[in-house]
Formats: C-alpha cells, structure tokens, sequence
C-alpha cells in the first residue's frame, strides 16, 4: 500500500573559482573532486536507473557558476589532465599495496574508479556531462530547476530589489539556455527565505520553492499540515517546508547514516600520510600537502586508531541505511496521514556533493532507495512513492494559504552563518556596488561597443561578489584568505570599472584580461540593473 511521496531535492552547486592566470590552481580542486565523487556518479546511477526501467524521480537544482564550470573548456581540460595525474598515481598505488590485501583492495577500487570517470567524462559523455543530466530532465527521471546566479544568501538582500531581481532574471536566462527551458522552480541559496521574495518569483514565471521547516511553522497562522504539505503563499507560488527527522537521517554528525564506522573516513588521505618525495607530483606546486582522494581507512570511530576501509562491507551498509530510511518514510506517513487527512509528502532537500564527496557510500544509499522503493511498489508491500515538485502538483491542490516567515538551513535556522564580526564587512561593499551599479545604469542607458563590454563586466563582478560561499568560508575558518580575497577582487574589479567610466577611459588591455577570467553569464545585460 501507497503511503505518501518523498521529494527528494539534490542542491548542485559550487562558487565560480576559474583561475586562467595560474598554470594549476588549487581551489579548482573542489569542482574535479565533485565531478568524480558527485556528478559522474549520480548520472551513473540515472543511467542504471533508466536501463533498468526503474521507477521514482527527483529534483535537481543546479546552480549558473556550477553549470558555467561544467561546461567552460579550460576547465574540461584541466579535469582531464587532473584525471591523469589521480590515474597515474593509482598504477604505483597498486604496486605499493600489492603485498597488504587490506589496501590494496581500495587502492584497486579507486584506480578503477578514476579511469572509469575518464572513460565516462571523454568517451561517454563527450565532456558535456550537463547534457546528460538535460536528458534525463526531457525524460522526466530528473526534474531541474535553478537557484539565485551567483548564489548569495538572500535575507542579506532583502532591501535591495534590484539585486535580487538580477539574480533570478541571470539565473533563469542562464538555465534555459542549458536546459532548453525556463525552469518552473527555485532553490533559494541556504535555504534563505525573506517573506516577499515569492513576488518575484510570481514575476517571472516561478511556481514554486522550499523553505526550512520553521518558515513554515513559526509564522503567524500555524501550518496545517505542519511540513507534510507545501503551502500556498498568498500570490499563488507554493513553497514546500523541509522535513527534518529526514534530514538529519542524512546530515546529522551524531545520529545521521554517514558517521557509521563501516564508511569511508573522509579526512584520512595519502596526500597527507605519505612520504613528501613519493607523493610530491600528485599534490599542490608538489609541496603543498593536500587530499589525493586516495583514501584508506574506514571512519572506525572517534579513534585515532582507524580500520582499513572494506569497499565491499560499506556498500553493504548502504544498501541497508537505504532500506532503514524507507522504512522511517513509510512510518512517518502512516502516522501522519490521518492526522492531516491527507496523503502527505515529506520533502527531503540535501546538498549534492554530500553523496559521494563527502559521504563517499551516498550515491550507493541513493541507488539503492530508488531500486527497494521500485521493489515495493511492484510487491504491493507498504512503500512511498519519490516524486519531483512538478509530478505532485499536478495531482495535488487545495492548498492552504500561507505566507512563510524568515528562515535558513543554516545554524539556529536563521543568517548568523552569513553575518557575523568576521564576515560583516562583506556587505557594506556588496550593497555600495549594486546602488552604483544602479547609478551607471542612468548614466549610460543604451551603450555599445567598449563601453557595453565594460558595463557588462561590472554587472558580472556586482553578481560574483554576492556569493554567499565567502561569508561562509570566512566564518568556518577554512579557506579565509582565498574567501576574502575573493570578495575583495570582486568589488576592486567593479570600481575600477566604475571610476574608467567616470573618467572617460577603459583599458582594452585589462577589461580584456579581467572578461577572459570571470566570464560566466556570457549574456548579462548590464540594463538588467536599470530595469522594474
């Protein structure tokens, strides 16, 4: 028996990091360790799926800077080319290990794995692997929407129309061209909802988006159907509210699935255990120490003292974490059901890159939902039904009429993530860019040639300083400096620009060197700042 639906929400995105001056740069990094341990698996899993004629599709939201990365040759190339190094590294890994039948079985798992990425990455996919994922979206298996271009935090904006606006109107343009049409969702960056955002997306064609739970529930009027049915906000767009006992069966350190000891131990990598003069050509400028994704040890516990990682036990746990999760699905909605009187739906938004970067096992859990859910459904046994936002509403309505209340997924639910003593001076720049970038709109409404090349550059900047990943990263204490300068680039490339105008003189030279650097959103018009 049919109990409910699960909509699962997969969040694509990294920030724009596409370094042409440098040879090598490390932060690209994060866009190569997610291709092979998030995307090229999860189309792996949707091609398996699709040939094996098995059931249930989720939503994918793929952010513009990530799909920019994906699809820019200079970064295709260098993926390769890092390919190489992983595949070349795993040929000696494989003789180092041969005599320790504990290691050398990951150490055959992961050479394997990087030349099947290849294979995939070249041969299979003909490097555009978001034509891939646009196939399944035309097949229904996915359905993809879009998040703000650059994604900043949005409450952080609330005051400032135009800024938000020019988000979603880049961020849509910049689907459709990919996907082929304009996308009928949204993804709010953090999950960051301020009340009045819905009008814009009721502007410009969005139907609905999602919230935290407690957008739903801490409002005014309480939420009917608590999470277990989206509200409809008073302009009409639908927004669904997160389930948590769900998320925190997939996040949470101390109770979720991915902190089990039989899991791959993320944080322990050859590029840091090994001897610096046999690990130096695989690591950054060959001395700085970084991970390889060679990765040997299993979580264990909180132990110095880790296992060797056994592929074959954890892809076990997979598979039953998968089979325990559908059974708190089936659980909740039979308990939930008759208190709503209605067939719920419990939504279930995660970050993409947790399966498989950071939970290495994950895309195996999420296979593996979909291939038991299937089974169910063919038995008649008691099962749920994976749905994206699109198929539910087209067999669901009569909505309760309800304005959300700020919120985020982030810490205590609300912006101290994205605004705090470290990083609060971000945006005293980022606002001061979007009011004169406002003011060059009256100034120059209608400009050609250089002076449109330059006008179009600063809108990019205006959009790249915005990127709610530098805040975070400040306040985490990872990558500070980088973060930082990040922002600081932004905003010194967008007054540059601003003061050639004001006094009459671009250099061909630098916006050149600056366009052929930042160049995602190829078609910003710069009058989007100028327009209601």
């Amino acid at each position: 028996m049919k109990y409910g639906s699960v909509m699962l929400l997969l969040h694509a995105h990294l920030p724009f990091v596409r370094h042409p001056e440098h040879d090598s740069f490390l932060e690209e990094m994060w866009l190569f360790e997610a291709i092979s341990e998030t995307y090229l698996p999860i189309l792996g899993m949707l091609d398996r799926l699709e040939r094996d004629d098995v059931s249930g599709s989720f939503c994918m939201s793929f952010s513009p800077t990530l799909v920019s990365m994906l699809t820019d040759e200079l970064l295709q190339n260098r993926y390769i080319a890092h390919l190489d190094r992983l595949i070349e590294l795993g040929h000696k890994e494989r003789e180092r290990t041969m005599a320790d039948p504990e290691f050398a079985q990951p150490a055959a798992m992961y050479l394997d794995m990087y030349s099947r990425c290849r294979t995939a990455f070249v041969d299979t996919y003909d490097r555009d692997i978001i034509a891939r994922f646009r196939h399944h979206a035309e097949t229904g298996r996915i359905q993809a929407i879009t998040t703000l271009a650059s994604h900043p935090f949005a409450p952080m904006y609330q005051d400032s129309d135009a800024a938000i606006r020019v988000q979603i109107q880049v961020a849509i343009h910049e689907h459709a061209a990919v996907f082929g049409k304009r996308p009928r969702g949204f993804w709010l960056p953090e999950c960051g909802y301020y009340p009045g955002i819905e009008d814009l997306f009721d502007e410009f064609g969005i139907t609905f988006f999602f919230v935290a739970a407690h957008g739903l529930l801490f409002g005014e009027e309480p939420a009917e159907c608590g999470v277990y049915a989206p509200v409809q906000c008073s302009n009409g767009v639908l927004a669904f509210g997160r389930d948590m006992a769900s998320a925190n069966a997939v996040w949470s350190e101390s109770e979720g699935y991915p902190g089990d000891p039989e899991y791959r131990e993320f944080y322990r990598d050859i590029g840091h255990d090994l001897p610096i003069d046999y690990i130096a050509p695989y690591i950054h400028l060959q001395s700085e120490r970084i991970n390889t994704g060679y990765k040997y040890y299993a979580i264990t516990g909180k132990t110095d003292q880790k296992r060797p990682y056994l592929p074959a036990r954890a892809s076990e746990k997979a598979v039953s974490h998968a089979e325990n999760f559908l059974f708190k699905q089936v659980r909740q909605c039979r308990i939930v059901g008759p208190l709503i009187d209605n067939v719920p739906v419990i939504v279930c938004p995660y970050d993409a890159e947790l399966f498989g970067h950071w939970w290495f096992e994950g895309v195996q859990w999420l296979e593996a939902l979909f291939r038991r859910a299937h089974q169910a459904a063919i038995a008649d046994e008691d099962w749920v039904e994976f749905v994206t936002p699109q198929g539910y509403m087209q067999t669901h309505n009569g909505f309760q009429v309800l304005d959300p209340v700020l919120s985020s997924w982030g810490n205590k639910g609300y912006g101290e993530v994205w605004l705090d003593g470290s990083n609060d001076w971000v945006y005293r720049h980022t606002h001061k860019a979007v009011e004169r970038m406002i003011d060059l709109v009256k100034r120059y409404p209608n400009e050609t040639g250089l002076k449109q090349r330059a006008l179009n550059q600063a809108a990019r900047e205006v959009l790249l300083s915005q990127a709610s990943d530098w805040p975070f990263i400040i306040r985490s204490g990872t990558a500070v400096s980088y973060a930082e300068a990040r922002v600081k680039e932004h905003i010194r490339n967008f007054t540059h620009i601003y003061d050639s105008l004001s006094g009459g003189m671009i250099s061909t030279e630098w916006l050149t060197r600056v366009e052929r650097r930042n160049n995602c959103f190829a078609d910003i018009d710069y009058r989007l700042f100028g327009r209601p």
